[in-house]
Order: C-alpha cells, then sequence, then structure tokens
C-alpha cells in the first residue's frame, strides 16, 4: 500500500490520527472547564501513566479544548534540576498575551506584566548568585519591572502572588487560564512545595486559574511527600494501556478513512503485539501498512512486519533509553528485568547481584533521575516503560 497514505503516527506527544479510549479523561477535563467558567470550585488536574501511554499527548488535547474557550494557555516541561520559575513565567507571559486583546484596561495587563517580569528576574543564578539577572531574561514584555510583589525571592510566595494576579486577569476577560506541565515528577522538591502552594491558595480564593500536570505513576507520592493536602488538591486520573475495543478503534478508524481495513485474525495478532500500549499500537500498525500488499490486512501481514517493528522499537524505544545508563544501572536493569515485569523489592534487587542494597542506591537514584525507573512505594522499584523487563531479557549478557 502507499506509505505516503500511510495515517499512523508513532511519536513522542504526536497526536494519532484517532484519540481512542480517552473519552473518560476529556469529559472529566471538559467538567473542570466548565465549572471554572461558571465560577463553581475546581480543582486542578494530573494525569499519570507509564511511558508510551499517551500523556503528552492528552494533555495537548486538553490545551486544545482550553483554545477553544478562549482560554489563555501556557505549557512548559519540567527538567530536573531547573527551577520553575522561569519557564512558569513564560508560559503565564504567553497566556495573558492570549488574553490581553480582549481586556479593556491596557494598564492592568501592564501591571501584571510587571509583576510577570519581577517574578521572573527575582530568582537565583543556577550558580548561587542572586538577583542582578534583568538583563539575561528578554521575554519582550516592554513595561519596568514591579516592586514588592511576587519578587520575593521565595518561590512560594511569589508564584502565589503570581497566581493570584494572573487569575485577576483571566476574571476581567471573562475567562480562565491553564497552565500545563508535562513530566512533572522531574520538578524540583521545593518548587514541587510552591506549585502546591499556590494551587491551594486558588482553590480557596476560586481564582480561573488552573494547573494540570502529566508525570509517571510515583507522581502523586511527589505531590503527596511536598504538601500532605496535595492528595486533596488535585483532580488525579491515572490512564494505562487501550482495552481491545479501543485499540481496534485506534487502529481500524483512521484506515478505514483511507477505504483500508484489517482482518479479525489481524487486529488480535496486532494486539498481541501491541499489547494495548497506544505508542506501541501505532508502532506496529504503521510498519504493517507500509509491508502489507493490498487490504485488507492480514494475519500474515502482521508476522512479516512484526521483527522489523520489534527492531524499530529495540533502536528507539528502548535502546535509546538503555544507551543512557551508566554500567553499573545497566547491572541493576538487568537484575530487575531477571525478577520480572511487575514491581520488585530493591532487597531482591540486590540479593539478585549479590550486593547489599546500601551498595546499590547510587544507582537506583541515578536511574529514577533519568526516568528509566520509579519507586510508587518505600522499597520497591518498577520501570517506567512498558515491555522494557522483556527487552533487557533479550539482550545478549
Amino acid at each position: 500500500m502507499d506509505p505516503v497514505r500511510n495515517p499512523y503516527a508513532p511519536g513522542a506527544g504526536q497526536r494519532p490520527p484517532e484519540l481512542a479510549g480517552r473519552d473518560r479523561e476529556i469529559q472529566q477535563f471538559e467538567v473542570v472547564l466548565e465549572r471554572v467558567a461558571r465560577g463553581r470550585p475546581e480543582r486542578s488536574m494530573i494525569i499519570t501513566g507509564l511511558r508510551g501511554v499517551g500523556k503528552t499527548v492528552l494533555l495537548n488535547a486538553f490545551r486544545s479544548m482550553a483554545i477553544q474557550r478562549l482560554w489563555g494557555t501556557g505549557k512548559i516541561e519540567a527538567r530536573p534540576d531547573q527551577s520553575i520559575r522561569r519557564p512558569v513565567a513564560s508560559a503565564l507571559h504567553m497566556a495573558v498575551r492570549e488574553l490581553a486583546p480582549r481586556h479593556r484596561a491596557p494598564d492592568r495587563i501592564e501591571g501584571f506584566l510587571g509583576v510577570l517580569k519581577a517574578f521572573a528576574q527575582a530568582g537565583e543564578e543556577p550558580s548561587g548568585r542572586a538577583k542582578a539577572r534583568a538583563h539575561r531574561w528578554q521575554p519582550g514584555i516592554d513595561v519596568p519591572a514591579s516592586r514588592g510583589r511576587a519578587d520575593s525571592g521565595d518561590l512560594e510566595i511569589d508564584l502565589t502572588e503570581l497566581f493570584v494576579d494572573a487569575a485577576s486577569v483571566a476574571t476581567d476577560v471573562g475567562a480562565g487560564i491553564a497552565l500545563f506541565v508535562d513530566e512533572m515528577q522531574d520538578i524540583p522538591a521545593d518548587d514541587v512545595s510552591a506549585l502546591c502552594a499556590a494551587c491551594h491558595e486558588l482553590s480557596q480564593n476560586g481564582g480561573p486559574l488552573i494547573v494540570v500536570g502529566a508525570g509517571l505513576p510515583h507522581l502523586p507520592a511527589v505531590l503527596s511527600a511536598s504538601k500532605s493536602y496535595s492528595e486533596r488538591l488535585f483532580r488525579y486520573a491515572r490512564i494505562d494501556r487501550l482495552d481491545r475495543e479501543s485499540a481496534d478503534v485506534a487502529l481500524l478508524a483512521p484506515a478505514e478513512r483511507e477505504e483500508v481495513t484489517f482482518t479479525e485474525d489481524a487486529l488480535d495478532a496486532l494486539y498481541g503485539a501491541a499489547d494495548g500500549y497506544p505508542y506501541f499500537v501505532q508502532a506496529y500498525a504503521k510498519v504493517v501498512w507500509d509491508v502489507a500488499p493490498d487490504t485488507p490486512i492480514t494475519a500474515d501481514d502482521i508476522k512479516v512486519a512484526a521483527p522489523e517493528a520489534e527492531s524499530e522499537l529495540a533502536v528507539g524505544f528502548f535502546g535509546s533509553r538503555y544507551e543512557r545508563a551508566t554500567p553499573a544501572e545497566r547491572d541493576y536493569m538487568r537484575a530487575m528485568a531477571g525478577l520480572g515485569d511487575d514491581p520488585v523489592p530493591t532487597s531482591s534487587v540486590a540479593e539478585e547481584l549479590g550486593r547489599k542494597p546500601s551498595s546499590l542506591s547510587p544507582a537506583r537514584d541515578g536511574l529514577i533521575k533519568k526516568g528509566l525507573i520509579y519507586s510508587a512505594e518505600r522499597g520497591m522499584v518498577a520501570f517506567t516503560v512498558p515491555h522494557f523487563g522483556k527487552f533487557l531479557r533479550s539482550q545478549p549478557a
């Protein structure tokens, strides 16, 4: 079949041609938007799941929904050991710029931009040097930085004041602001605490600003460790693999728009290979389309395509992550893989390696920092990538 017409799209955060199996989460966010629009109290929202289940895709879908309602939106991707001060400032600058043309008082917008500029410049340099960096952050704000608001240098105080002021601007135009945060588990601990405190203040005064985060399965534990009330502060949505019906829709709907279909045996084989994980569904389907001679696509086509799809996943999806690990970290992951695919006790990993658990802490912490494993509960670890254990077991020692 014509590869140019291939509708499938395996990619990092790339929206698939058919966003199947996420109706519940989309409806939940629709409720959040509607309640905020009506001035009702509502919690911010957190999406969690393994890599490859479509968290970023869903985050972007939520952002599109907010934009359709004429909300101001901004998005950041958190990074380990990087403060969220400047990224949040840039994201809120974008959000307020979207609202500014509808505001009747330009001086109110200028006033907020002055506070925003002061907020961004109030933090420390990465080396620890404080202040004196106004010339280094140039977001295109042509107003002078304000003084005495969101510029204390304490992120919890500053972020709370900034969010309150941004929500006030949104209230003026009868809209809302949504800040989207990807890889939220990578936000430094002190910044997580500040973000929770700012969201807590907004939830109490009903300001129309929400934070929508996406992260790995241990993100709720990260939030809870920073502020005990975070369990009640956010609406949590855990997403996982697609059920059979949703996976079939993800395959059939885009194909049928190109007048192509699959036999039932082919759908069985594809679901078995992809195991319902959205990224794998797209990855296998893309290769199958390219190798199939004609419609309908059959189980034999799946057999021909599977080795190529698995080879691409081994290099791009699994291999690229494995290569980031140090030799000690690779040994740790191999030991985990040898114990199975479910979360495993760290004591069992140490036993498998013939080492003391304390001596393996650097390897474990390095893997967590690199986003290759996570610890949802004390003493247990699991891979962040589905089927990673199976991949490691298939590799030569």
